[in-house]
């Protein structure tokens, strides 16, 4: 008989988000791509990233079913045929669950049902294969993948754990698990994304901003060794000399470029960038905005920390 996992094997949460926050800047090369990448191929499905959002909420009741009732459902039984039914669902919970108004969650359903993806009948919603198809996983599978292996190598170094797993191992693990995993990384996207809404705006904004930061980071200029969360951010700003373009940004995002100029006003106006005499853009979060996206930012880390605890703790157990 196999020995079950000890509950001392697993790895506490605050050891996660303590050393998260000690080794931001070995973590942040690949946090970073992980949630822009995310944000970039959800705005290309649709060309509006809240549709997207709407569709994995729907999804996510799926996975909340299979949660409820202690079902773990692989990755290819999850995408495999299906049409999905959701009942007694109606727009004032999806706008408040996703802090959306009530009009544009109104609007944007009607648009997803003329596009064929959901089939509305009172207050029951169908979504037909091609919507799981739509909202595959398998980019940010691999994303997410290279995050945690970063962090196991971290707990190694830290000498939380001393075992090692392959990238394959990593993913093999999550596949395995996928509606257990899934479902904690859509909990925490509806956190990150709706903390977002709530404090400034939209979610092509943020992407947009994202493009800026992960231009900074990865300047060869920018030389950031180990740093923790304070002093990775304390050094990001005005450190990119060469800056990013309102055209270049749009290239990246796939947003038309009279949509990024506008919202690039809005995050100069509001403190987060600055562009110089040759309209290139860098970081340049001062004052309130700083203040008050330090706290955002310790709250997003505590509930990566979380997601990440849940995730690692089942592949190590997996694996053991």
């Amino acid at each position: 008989m196999n020995a079950l996992p000890s509950i001392s094997n697993q790895i506490d949460e605050n050891k996660i988000f303590q050393i998260i926050d000690k080794n931001f800047s070995n973590l942040a090369p690949f946090w970073y791509p992980l949630i822009t990448n995310w944000l970039i191929r959800s705005y290309n499905v649709f060309q509006d990233i809240d549709k997207f959002v709407i569709l994995i909420y729907f999804i996510n009741r799926n996975l909340i079913f299979y949660r409820k009732n202690g079902l773990i459902i692989d990755y290819e039984a999850f995408y495999k045929d299906k049409e999905l039914e959701i009942q007694n669902i109606n727009i004032s919970d999806i706008a408040h669950d996703l802090k959306m108004p009530k009009e544009s969650v109104r609007r944007k359903i009607l648009e997803l049902e003329k596009k064929g993806i959901i089939k509305k009948t009172g207050k029951k919603i169908f979504l037909n294969r091609s919507a799981f198809i739509t909202a595959k996983a398998k980019d940010t599978l691999k994303d997410l993948c290279i995050l945690i292996q970063k962090l196991n190598a971290l707990l190694v170094k830290e000498m939380v754990t001393n075992k090692e797993f392959e990238l394959s191992e990593i993913s093999n693990s999550i596949k395995e698990n996928f509606s257990f995993c899934w479902y904690h990384f859509y909990k925490f996207l509806f956190i990150f994304t709706n903390r977002w809404r709530n404090n400034y705006t939209d979610l092509e904004t943020l992407a947009i901003g994202m493009v800026v930061m992960l231009n900074t980071i990865q300047n060869k200029d920018f030389k950031s060794k180990t740093l923790n969360r304070k002093s990775f951010h304390k050094l990001a700003q005005g450190s990119d000399d060469v800056g990013v373009n309102a055209m270049s940004i749009s290239d990246i995002t796939g947003i038309p470029r009279p949509t990024v100029v506008r919202k690039l006003k809005y995050l100069i106006r509001t403190d987060f960038l600055i562009r110089n005499e040759k309209k290139l853009l860098s970081l340049n979060i001062k004052g309130k905005t700083m203040k008050n996206l330090t706290k955002i930012q310790e709250m997003n880390m505590k509930d990566l920390s979380n997601f990440l605890y849940r995730v690692f703790n089942q592949i190590k157990i997996i694996n053991s």
